[in-house]
């Protein structure tokens, strides 16, 4: 029986019910909760993604595919911690201080996480210095910024000197979006990647932890 396919659905469809049912039905049947999330979480919000690129889904669609996402991840994460599975990469995410937006950065967090990524979410307005004690405190391997005023995103840059001074700038990547944020933007404040689209987070993400295990 392929209990993935209707957590899949559930996702695709942005039905956080079904996707919980789905979840407890699944796991009642003895299913793995990793191979749900690879099976399931991680091909739905691919799929969400590349929907997403296509114009076919738009930013409510996005979020209601990651509530229910979450709904399912609230249910396994304690399973996969209590069975020992290894997040592929650690998250820390905020938006910078001054800053107050959050659509944009809770997309990119849920996306995240259905990615197979632990994401600890700072929230809003947050200071330079929050960052860098949160990087100390989850062991983070990426540090991702969101900004939605032009007014704010010298914070970006703020943040990534903090970084910088803290000792910290070589060991952990930076990616920054948002919409007055551009590629040009960060490459001038140091930063390691842009996203112009909560979509290709993920593969930026996988890809900068591919190349630290390369190293």
């Amino acid at each position: 029986m392929d209990h993935s396919k209707p957590l899949y659905e559930a996702i695709l469809n942005g039905d956080d019910k079904a996707s919980v049912a789905a979840t407890r039905a699944a796991l009642a049947a003895n299913a793995h909760p990793m191979e749900l999330v690879t099976t399931a979480m991680i091909p739905a919000m691919d799929e969400v993604g590349k929907l997403f690129e296509a114009q076919e889904y738009f930013v409510p669609e996005l979020l209601l595919a990651g509530r229910a996402m979450r709904a399912a991840m609230d249910l396994l994460r304690p399973l996969l911690a209590a069975s020992g599975a290894q997040p592929i990469g650690r998250v820390v995410i905020g938006t910078v201080a001054g800053d107050l937006h959050d659509i944009g950065k809770n997309l990119v967090a849920s996306m995240l996480q259905g990615g197979g990524f632990e994401v600890t979410d700072l929230g809003t307005d947050v200071k330079p210095e929050r960052f860098i004690e949160a990087v100390e405190t989850f062991n983070a391997d990426i540090v991702a910024l969101s900004a939605l005023l032009t007014v704010t995103m010298p914070a970006m840059k703020l943040t990534v000197d903090a970084m910088r001074a803290a000792g910290m700038r070589d060991r952990v990547k930076v990616m920054i979006g948002g919409a007055p944020v551009t590629r040009q933007y960060s490459d001038a404040i140091g930063a390691d990647g842009y996203c112009e689209s909560a979509s290709g987070v993920v593969a930026m993400a996988r890809n900068f932890i591919e190349e630290r295990h390369s190293h």
